[in-house]
């Protein structure tokens, strides 16, 4: 079963930080390009940090210049690093391919921020 499987979410302070990581169980995704994404209590899942294949980034307003997202290929792995987590940061985060395809979608992790 070709899936993606984050980890690293938990409560942590304002301004403090987290990295998340995802593991895709299939090679398909190394020339894939990979996004995080977050959804929030009664809202849209969004997304917040894309990756190509060869590692170029791009950023959501919002997390820019706190967030950097990264790709091992060997390893199937794409991470997220966010720093100065602030309270609307809490969420629900998913790694997927962009454009997102459902079939792919984990369970997630929660980051909570809080004080």
């Amino acid at each position: 079963q070709v899936q993606l499987v984050e980890s690293g979410g938990g409560l942590v302070q304002p301004g403090g930080s987290l990295r998340l990581s995802c593991v895709g169980s299939d090679s398909i995704f190394s020339d894939r390009t990979m996004a995080w994404y977050r959804q929030a209590p009664g809202k849209q899942r969004l997304r917040v940090a894309t990756i190509t294949s060869r590692g170029e980034t791009m950023y959501s307003e919002s997390v820019k210049g706190r967030f950097t997202i990264s790709r091992d290929n060997d390893k199937i792995t794409v991470d997220l690093q966010m720093n100065n987590l602030k309270p609307e940061d809490t969420a629900v985060y998913y790694c997927d391919v962009y454009p997102p395809y459902a079939p792919y979608w984990g369970q997630g992790t929660q980051v909570t921020v809080s004080s």
